[in-house]
């Protein structure tokens, strides 16, 4: 099935939920290749935000997104969006055209011989609804692309083209919005364009998002709940935050591994450029950019920049030095690795964060699991 022919199907209803115990949608699914590639997932999608299926390319991340559309069979049970659309245990199949989904595909997919109206108009053809105008409105409103209604495809930028074809999926007000890896065609310049447009989709929709990409900068920004996969199975899945700051699972980073915590601007030092950011128990000081007081932010906190201190130092070129306890250490996988990580968190929250230690220096320090001390943050990326 062509993403043309997934716009202008006929959509029956799809089954009902079976029990509340679906209240948030899950997908459990297997599925065999003549080619050796076996997936074997089960994970959580709840109500609403943006689950990010995460990992390196042929690990699985589109095949599970085209199993949840139903352009792809595997074996297993889809729930979503509040739809119960596969129960092989049960017989139900709900196909593609009947799935009330929206489908953002790594191109754009826009005909190049309509202009941006008619494109969006396109997929309304055949909804056989009401008000399919009013609803197309409030996602040209959404999107921001009153002002390119009436150019031609031609003439829009990657990211004006990816959010005509959003607007376009939201406009058929899905139960639930598939993304396969929708930056992947744009530079970094017209990333940062597009992400604070994601960013208000997460804000604004009362629907679950499934998003799938490879890129740290996307996940990190994007994600509130991670699931991590490799070879067609599931390595962990949880709120953002818990799967980042936990060491034993591999994470695919360039950067190496790192928090992310969320945190609000309290306030901004114009003498300094600098902007004072709350999470939690914890207060970093960040570069003001175009952060403003009240505003929410996600900070980036690398093990390899917090050091560990008995007391607290008076005089230090490091901005930011908290005040935190161990919670545990996890010791390096190969015993010829000399590097322990050790597992930080706030007194009174459940905020975490990761410093990677020699094991002779946490020998040396005496430190041991329960302890408090002071962490010192060399650097607390603000994520952009």
């Amino acid at each position: 099935m062509t993403f043309f022919d997934f716009f202008t199907g006929k959509r029956p209803s799809a089954h009902p939920a079976h029990g509340a115990s679906d209240a948030s949608g899950s997908v459990r699914l297997t599925l065999e290749r003549s080619t050796g590639f076996e997936l074997d997932v089960d994970f959580m999608i709840p109500e609403k935000g943006i689950t990010v299926l995460f990992g390196p390319s042929g690990c699985g991340k589109t095949t599970v997104l085209r199993c949840v559309a139903g352009l792809e069979r595997a074996r297993g049970r889809v729930f979503a969006g509040g739809n119960l659309w596969q129960d092989d245990a049960s017989g139900v199949f709900v196909p593609t055209h009947g799935r009330n989904l929206g489908y953002v595909f790594q191109e754009a997919s826009l005909f190049e011989h309509l202009n941006v109206r008619e494109n969006l108009r396109f997929g309304l053809k055949r909804a056989r609804t009401t008000d399919g105008e009013a609803r197309l409105a409030e996602a040209v409103e959404l999107l921001g692309i009153g002002g390119l209604l009436d150019r031609s495809v031609d003439e829009l930028s990657g990211g004006e083209k990816q959010r005509c074809a959003i607007a376009r999926a939201l406009a058929l007000r899905p139960d639930i919005l598939l993304m396969d890896e929708p930056l992947s065609a744009l530079d970094w310049a017209r990333k940062r364009e597009f992400l604070p447009w994601l960013e208000k989709l997460k804000d604004e929709l009362s629907i679950p998002i499934l998003y799938v990409t490879h890129s740290t900068e996307e996940m990190t920004r994007l994600a509130d709940r991670l699931v991590v996969l490799s070879q067609g199975r599931v390595l962990a899945q949880g709120a953002l935050r818990d799967v980042l700051a936990d060491p034993r699972v591999s994470v695919p980073a360039g950067d190496g591994r790192g928090v992310v915590l969320e945190g609000e601007v309290r306030s901004i030092s114009d003498a300094w450029h600098t902007a004072s950011v709350a999470a939690g128990d914890w207060t970093f000081e960040v570069p003001a950019g175009a952060l403003r007081p009240g505003g929410r932010v996600r900070l980036r906190v690398l093990a390899r920049d917090v050091s560990l201190v008995l007391e607290k130092p008076e005089r230090t070129s490091i901005r930011n030095v908290l005040h935190v306890r161990i919670a545990e250490f996890v010791p390096a996988e190969r015993p010829d690795d000399p590097y322990v990580h050790v597992v930080l968190e706030e007194e009174t929250g459940g905020r975490r964060m990761l410093a990677r230690l020699l094991a002779h220096s946490v020998d040396e320090l005496g430190l041991v699991r329960g302890m408090t001390l002071w962490a010192q943050v060399k650097s607390a990326g603000v994520v952009l």
